[in-house]
């Protein structure tokens, strides 16, 4: 896919006042959720349940793209259709999941490192073929005393660079999470800090090296996400910078051919 084809995608992604469905939940996590509900935690009892999310009525009026889970973007209706054609009939871009997952990361007590890259050129190659269009990455970034520390932001950074520079050649528009973690003893005033923060010091030069990088698209600068970011290229901090929110209550921008997903700051 050329890169224009990227950047229709990824402005089509944040268009409107649709948002993007997170359905990419992993098997184990939906059968901790079906557990105290006494649903049987089986293939077929997922493949039910996800059915139901993907053919409600009038899906496509709220929902701009679909992330899916490697079970999820395999699987069919009872009818045989593939879920893929169920979103993409119902006018939404379907998504796929990558990362494998945020791991402890060695050396830095209390941090994580999000890991998948290992085989990922291949996945996302046979994703496209299936029929994906975007991809997403999750980094975690923990608060706490003496944390998070510049190396665990910026091997996250790197992480996220290398993942939707993959992305961008197997033909997908990366979604790019670094999500700095809002529960525990931290204050407000120290969330917004961090989160104003990573962009700077570690995110945005890793942002940089991927796509066109060449600004913030004015058409997903609206909404009101309260996350101060800077301007790309401009080497410092920008003025406010406002992104789309999604259903998920997270601000979305293009970032060349990426998007970019933070929490809001209240």
């Amino acid at each position: 896919m050329s890169s224009q084809g990227l950047i229709e995608i990824s402005r089509t992604l944040v268009a409107g006042d649709k948002g993007l469905l997170a359905m990419d939940e992993s098997n184990p996590t939906c059968n901790k959720r079906f557990a105290p509900l006494g649903i049987p935690q089986t293939e077929e009892a997922r493949r039910a349940y996800r059915e139901l999310i993907v053919t409600t009525p009038g899906l496509g009026e709220s929902i701009s793209g679909a992330i899916l889970y490697d079970e999820t973007i395999r699987q069919k209706k009872k009818d045989g259709t593939p879920f893929v054609k169920v979103i993409i009939d119902a006018g939404i871009i379907p998504g796929i999941k990558v990362d494998t997952g945020a791991k402890d990361m060695a050396g830095h007590p209390g941090e994580k490192i999000t890991e998948g890259l290992d085989g990922l050129r291949g996945r996302l190659k046979e994703y496209f073929q299936m029929g994906a269009r975007f991809a997403k990455w999750h980094a975690v970034i923990t608060i706490a005393d003496g944390i998070p520390s510049q190396g665990c932001i910026e091997a996250n950074a790197h992480a996220l660079a290398r993942y939707a520079a993959l992305c961008q050649e197997a033909g997908l528009v990366p979604v790019v999470e670094p999500e700095v973690l809002m529960h525990r003893e931290h204050t407000l005033g120290r969330c917004r800090e961090v989160t104003e923060e990573g962009p700077e010091n570690g995110f945005q030069p890793a942002l940089c090296t991927t796509g066109d990088a060449g600004g913030y698209d004015s058409e997903a600068q609206h909404g009101a996400s309260g996350i101060d970011l800077p301007q790309a290229g401009s080497g410092g901090r920008g003025g406010r910078r406002h992104g789309e929110m999604s259903l998920a209550g997270r601000p979305r921008r293009r970032f060349g051919d990426c998007v970019l997903v933070g929490r809001p700051i209240r």
